[in-house]
C-alpha cells in the first residue's frame, strides 16, 4: 500500500467486520436480499418471535435475538433505500481486485474514489467509514427506480477505509461485494463505465458486533454474568453475607469514605455507591446491581462518585453507555472529580482511557477530554517513544551535553562540513530535531547514539531509509498535528517547543561554541519538559511510579536553574568554557542535573513500541478506567483484555439487551452495575415487527419486570416543584422528593410577565393545523409562530435585564423541529455558553438534557384526539422533565384531552391547578397566530381546491377552513 494513505481504524475494525463463519454471517444474509426483498416490509414477519422474559439456557438467550436483529437491519436498509435520493455519495475513479480476493465469498475489491462537490445538490459529500453498507451504481440515484433499473442490485460492505493525506479530495476503500463486479481496468478512460458511484446506505458496524456476540458461542467467552440474568433470581443483586458487612464498614471508616462524604451525596446516592464498592471486594459470587435514576436525581453525580471510588481502590472498570454523548458526559463527571484530587499535577490521567470514533464523538471540540482520548494519547506517546527523537534519545543527548560539551561541539563541526551532501529540505526536517535539537543523528564517544555521518558514508541505503521513515512518520501524524498544538497551547501544563530551524540563506553556518551549547541546551530542555509532562500525564501509573514522577519534577527545577545560569555567563567562547570548568555553583547544578538524568536512564526504561497501534494496545491493557460505547467495547475482545473486574452501564435502560451482550462477555468480569430509568425512553427501534417482539427492551427493564431489586435515587435537584408534581405522580408513584434547593424562593424565576408564564403552564393553540412535510413527518406552522414569538419575548427580556437564559424547544416530530430551527437559528445563538442560547431537538434527542426554560410543541391538532406516538408515556416523561425553572407546553387542548392517553390526564391536571391558558390571551401571541394563519391562507390560495380535496377527502376546503379560523379569532378579539 502506498505510504500516502492512512488507515482509518484498519487494525481496530478489520477483525470486527469479519464474521466467524462467512456462510452464516449477518453480511451474507443482507447480501442475499434482492431489492424486492428489501422493500418487502413483511419479509421476516413470520420468523420474528416475541422475546421472552426468561430463558432456558445461554443458547436460548442468544438465539432469541437473532431474527429480531436481522429484521431490524432489514428495516433500516429498507428505510435507507426509500430515501436514496437524499443519500450522500462519491464518484468512483478506479476499481481493482484486492490481493485477498477469494471467491465465492471473499469478493474483495479496492476502490479509489473522488468526493463529490455538487453545489446544486443538498446531499452531503460522503466520507466512507468501516462498516458502511454502500450501493455501487452506474448513476447517482434520484429515486429507488434508479437502483432497480440496473442489471443487478449490487451492494458492498466497506472493510477498510483509507484517507489520502496528499490530496484530501481522494479516498480509497476496500470493500466486500455482494456479487462479482464488472469493471474496466482503466475506468477514467472508458466512457462506458459500469460502476460510477458509491452511495451510502447504512452503517452495519454495531449490528455486526451484536451478531458476533450472539453467534460466537461460549468458547472463550465469559458467560458467568449472562447465566445470572437468564431467569428470575432474587439473590443476583444481593451482596455476599460473608464479605459485605466487613467491606462496607472498611470503606465507611477509611479515608475514601471521607472523600465520598465530601461529595455531598444524599442518603440514597451514598448508599448506592457504598453498596457497589463493597460488592466489588467479594469473589464468592457475581452480582448485578440496578441503580434507578429518575430525571434530575443526580444519577450522573452518583456514577461519577462511584467511578472515583473504584479508581482509588484500583478496580479495573469498564464504563459503557448506548451513545457517544452519554459516554462523554460520564467521563467528564469523573475527570472533574479526579483532577482536584491529583497530588502531582496531571499524574494519574494515564489510568483513564476514553476510546471510540473521534469524528462521531466530536472529540476535537472537547479539550477537557482530549488528554484521556486514546488516539490522542497514542500520538503523544509515540513521540515520547520514538527511537531517534524521543525521550530516551533526548535523555542521552542531555547527558552527553552536560558530561562533555566540547566533544559534542567537535562532532557538530565535523558533520557541518558535510552538510551540503544532504538535500536541504530533508536535512532541515531531520536536523531540526537532530544536531541543533535533540541529537537524534549526532555522535558522541561516550554515548550509544547513531553516528549519522559514518552511517551515511558506510551505509547510504540505511541512511536514506532513516530519512524516508522520518519524513513518512511526520506526514502520518498530520491529522493530529494542528489539534495537538492547539491543545498544548491552551494547557498550562504543556510547554510549547520552539524548534528554531535555521533559514536557508543565512543560518546554515558554523556556530560558535557558546551559541551551540546554549541553543542545544535550551532546545533539549524544552523538549525534555514536554516529554516529562506528557509521560506523567499519559502513562499509566503502573508503568511510571510516583517516585519517578517526583524525580522528573525535581529535574525540571534543576534544568530551569541551569538555564538561568547559562543566560548569565559570558557569551564569548572562552568565558563560557571557563564558567563550565570553574564556576562552582554552575558545576554543582550540572552535577545535580546529571545525577537525576543518570538515575532516570537506569531506573525508568520505556517500552520499545514502534507504531501507534501497539501503543493503543499498551494503554488499554494497563488502564484502570475504560470508557466507550457498548458497541465499541468489541475492541476489548480483540485486544484480549482479561483483567476487568467491574462493568458499569450508564443510561442502561436505553441500551438494547442484545447490545449489552458485547461487554457482558468480556473475560474476568465479576460484577456489573446498571444505571438507568425504565420510565424514560428505551432504545430506538426502526422495525415495527422487532419493536413488537421486544427487541428494544433493555436488560435493565427486563430485570425490573422480573422483580429485581432497584436502588432508587429519590431526591430530584432539577425541576421547580410545579414542574415535577405531575410526572412524579404519573410515572413514579410519588416516590420522588423535591430537594430543598428547588423549594427555595430563589428557584422561582419570572422570565416573562403574565399568569401563563409561570413555572408550569399549558398554552392552548386552538387554530393550528398539523400537516405532513415532504417526508413522513408532521409540522404545525401556527405552533411554530407561537414558539418563535415566545423565544423572541424571552430574548428581549434577557437583553433588557441582562439575564443568562438557556432555552430548550422540544417537539416529537422532526419536521416541526426543522421548521422551528429554520425560524430561530438565524437570530439566536445555539451555543450553550452564550448568555441567551436556544436548543431545538426532538424528544428523543433531548433525553439526558436540561435547560432553564423548556417549550414543548405537541404539533397534533384534530378533533378526534389522535396524537400518534406522542401518547408513549416514556416519551412524555422525558419531555416533561427537562426544565429547571419553567415548562411551557404549546398544543391543541381539545386534541390532547380527547387522546385517551397521558396527555388527557396532563390537561385535566393543569386545568385543576389553574395552569391551562389560551395562547391568544397574550396579545403578542395572538398577533403571531393571526400572521401564521394569513400565511397559510396565502399558500392555500395557490393550490387547486379540487386537488386539495382529493388529497384529503375527509376535510373540507383547507382555504375555507383557515378563513373560518381567522374569522373566529377576530370575533374573539372583538
Amino acid at each position: 500500500m502506498q505510504s500516502s494513505y492512512l488507515m482509518k481504524g484498519e487494525e481496530e475494525e478489520e477483525q470486527v467486520m469479519q464474521s466467524s463463519s462467512q456462510s452464516e454471517s449477518l453480511i451474507r444474509v443482507v447480501f442475499s436480499w434482492s431489492i424486492q426483498d428489501v422493500l418487502n416490509r413483511d419479509l421476516y414477519k413470520d420468523r420474528v418471535k416475541k422475546i421472552p422474559k426468561e430463558f432456558l439456557s445461554t443458547a436460548h438467550y442468544a438465539n432469541s435475538f437473532v431474527f429480531p436483529l436481522i429484521e431490524e437491519t432489514h428495516a433500516d436498509l429498507c428505510s435507507s433505500l426509500t430515501m436514496v435520493s437524499k443519500a450522500s455519495a462519491v464518484e468512483i475513479l478506479a476499481i481493482s481486485i484486492s490481493k485477498d480476493y477469494n471467491p465465492p465469498y471473499d469478493l474483495l475489491y479496492n476502490i479509489k474514489m473522488q468526493k463529490l462537490g455538487d453545489s446544486e445538490s443538498d446531499r452531503e459529500m460522503y466520507e466512507p467509514d468501516t462498516g458502511d453498507l454502500i450501493a455501487l451504481t452506474d448513476v447517482r440515484p434520484t429515486c429507488i427506480d434508479d437502483l432497480s433499473r440496473q442489471r443487478s442490485y449490487l451492494i458492498a460492505l466497506v472493510r477498510k477505509a483509507r484517507k489520502n493525506i496528499k490530496d484530501e479530495s481522494f479516498d480509497e476503500i476496500q470493500v466486500l461485494s455482494s456479487k462479482p463486479i464488472e469493471f474496466e481496468q482503466n475506468m477514467q478512460k472508458n466512457k462506458k463505465r459500469t460502476i460510477r458511484f458509491a452511495v451510502f446506505l447504512i452503517n452495519m458496524a454495531t449490528n455486526i458486533r451484536i451478531w458476533k456476540a450472539l453467534t460466537s458461542g461460549e468458547g472463550g467467552k465469559n458467560m458467568n454474568i449472562i447465566k445470572k440474568v437468564l431467569q428470575a433470581d432474587s439473590t443476583v443483586g444481593e451482596n455476599c453475607n460473608l464479605c459485605f458487612p466487613r467491606e462496607k464498614y472498611s470503606v465507611v471508616v477509611s479515608s475514601l469514605g471521607a472523600v465520598i462524604r465530601s461529595f455531598s451525596l444524599n442518603n440514597t446516592q451514598e448508599e448506592a455507591v457504598l453498596n457497589c464498592i463493597a460488592a466489588r471486594e467479594c469473589h464468592h459470587k457475581n452480582t448485578v446491581k440496578l441503580i434507578w435514576g429518575p430525571p434530575g436525581t443526580g444519577k450522573t453525580m452518583t456514577v461519577g462518585s462511584l467511578l472515583f471510588a473504584l479508581l482509588k481502590r484500583n478496580c479495573r472498570t469498564l464504563t459503557c453507555a448506548p451513545t457517544n454523548v452519554a459516554v462523554l458526559e460520564v467521563t467528564t463527571r469523573l475527570l472533574r472529580l479526579v483532577m482536584d484530587s491529583f497530588e502531582y499535577r496531571s499524574y494519574g490521567l494515564g489510568d483513564i482511557v476514553l476510546f471510540g470514533n473521534e469524528e462521531r464523538m466530536k472529540i476535537y471540540d472537547r479539550d477537557d477530554l482530549l488528554d484521556v482520548f486514546l488516539d490522542y494519547r497514542a500520538h503523544i506517546l509515540s513521540e515520547c517513544f520514538a527511537p531517534l527523537s524521543g525521550w530516551r534519545h533526548c535523555l542521552k543527548s542531555m547527558i552527553c551535553l552536560l558530561e562533555d560539551p566540547e566533544q559534542l561541539y567537535h562532532d557538530y563541526l565535523k558533520i557541518q562540513e558535510k552538510v551540503d551532501e544532504i538535500d536541504y529540505h530533508d536535512y532541515m526536517e531531520v536536523q531540526g530535531e537532530g544536531l541543533l535539537g535533540d541529537g537524534n543523528l549526532q555522535s558522541n564517544k561516550k554515548s550509544e547514539d547513531i553516528n549519522a555521518q559514518d552511517l551515511k558514508n558506510q551505509n547510504p541505503s540505511i541512511w536514506k531509509r532513516i530519512i524516508t521513515q522520518t519524513l513518512k512518520e511526520n506526514k502520518s501524524k498530520k491529522k493530529w498535528k494542528e489539534k495537538v498544538q492547539c491543545h498544548m497551547d491552551n494547557q498550562s501544563k504543556y510547554v510549547k517547543t520552539e524548534k528554531g530551524f535555521p533559514s536557508k540563506d543565512s543560518e546554515i553556518k558554523k556556530m560558535t561554541f557558546s551559541d551551540f551549547i546554549k541553543q542545544k541546551y535550551n532546545f533539549l530542555r524544552k523538549k525534555m519538559v514536554t516529554f516529562i509532562v506528557n509521560m506523567y500525564t499519559h502513562l499509566p501509573t503502573c508503568f511510571i511510579s510516583l517516585q519517578v514522577v517526583k524525580k522528573m519534577i525535581k529535574l525540571l527545577g534543576w534544568l530551569e536553574c541551569l538555564a538561568t545560569m547559562l543566560r548569565s555567563v559570558s557569551v564569548t567562547d572562552e568565558g563560557l568554557k571557563e564558567a563550565l570548568s570553574g564556576n562552582f555553583k554552575l558545576c554543582m547544578t550540572i552535577r545535580e542535573c546529571l545525577q537525576i538524568l543518570l538515575s532516570l536512564r537506569d531506573t525508568f526504561p520505556l517500552p520499545d513500541f514502534f507504531n501507534e497501534y501497539a501503543i493503543k494496545s499498551f494503554c488499554l491493557r494497563n488502564a484502570r478506567m475504560l470508557f466507550c460505547t457498548a458497541s465499541s467495547s468489541a475492541k476489548l475482545h480483540q485486544e484480549g483484555i482479561d483483567t476487568l473486574e467491574m462493568l458499569i452501564i450508564d443510561e442502561a435502560a436505553q441500551l438494547k439487551e442484545c447490545e449489552s451482550m458485547i461487554p457482558l462477555q468480556l473475560p474476568g468480569l465479576h460484577h456489573i452495575v446498571l444505571i438507568g430509568d425504565e420510565c424514560q425512553l428505551p432504545a430506538m427501534i426502526r422495525s415495527k415487527i422487532s419493536d413488537k417482539a421486544g427487541f428494544g427492551r433493555s436488560l435493565f427493564e427486563r430485570l425490573v419486570l422480573l422483580g429485581h431489586q432497584k436502588c432508587l435515587l429519590n431526591v430530584q435537584y432539577r425541576m421547580h416543584p410545579s414542574i415535577s408534581l405531575f410526572p412524579n405522580k404519573e410515572f413514579y408513584n410519588n416516590q420522588i422528593l423535591d430537594s430543598p434547593i428547588v423549594k427555595e424562593r430563589s428557584y422561582e424565576k419570572c422570565f416573562l410577565q403574565g399568569n401563563m408564564y409561570g413555572a408550569y403552564s399549558i398554552l392552548n393553540v386552538a387554530y393550528g393545523q398539523d400537516e405532513f412535510d415532504d417526508g413522513h413527518s408532521r409540522k404545525n406552522m401556527v405552533e411554530v409562530a407561537v414558539v418563535a414569538k415566545m423565544v423572541a419575548n424571552l430574548f428581549k427580556e434577557s437583553i433588557a435585564k441582562k439575564w443568562r437564559v438557556s432555552v430548550g424547544v422540544i417537539s416529537p416530530y422532526k419536521a416541526q423541529v426543522f421548521a422551528i430551527q429554520e425560524k430561530l437559528e438565524k437570530t439566536y445563538s445555539m451555543e450553550a455558553k452564550s448568555d441567551f442560547s436556544v436548543r431545538v431537538r426532538s424528544v428523543d434527542g433531548f433525553q439526558g438534557g436540561e435547560e432553564d426554560v423548556i417549550i414543548i410543541s405537541t404539533v397534533r391538532s384534530n378533533e378526534i384526539g389522535s396524537v400518534g406516538f406522542l401518547s408513549n408515556p416514556q416519551r412524555t416523561n422525558v419531555a416533561l422533565t427537562r426544565a429547571r425553572y419553567c415548562l411551557w407546553i404549546v398544543g391543541n387542548g381539545v386534541t390532547l384531552v380527547n387522546s385517551d392517553s397521558v396527555w388527557e390526564r396532563l390537561v385535566i391536571d393543569a386545568k385543576a391547578r389553574g395552569c391551562f391558558h389560551n395562547a391568544d390571551e397574550d396579545e403578542s401571541l395572538a398577533e403571531a397566530i393571526t400572521a401564521a394563519l394569513v400565511d397559510q391562507v396565502s399558500i392555500s390560495c395557490s393550490v387547486d381546491r379540487n386537488d386539495a380535496r382529493k388529497s384529503n377527502p375527509l376535510k373540507s376546503d383547507p382555504m375555507q377552513l383557515l378563513v373560518d379560523q381567522l374569522a373566529l379569532l377576530t370575533l374573539k378579539d372583538e
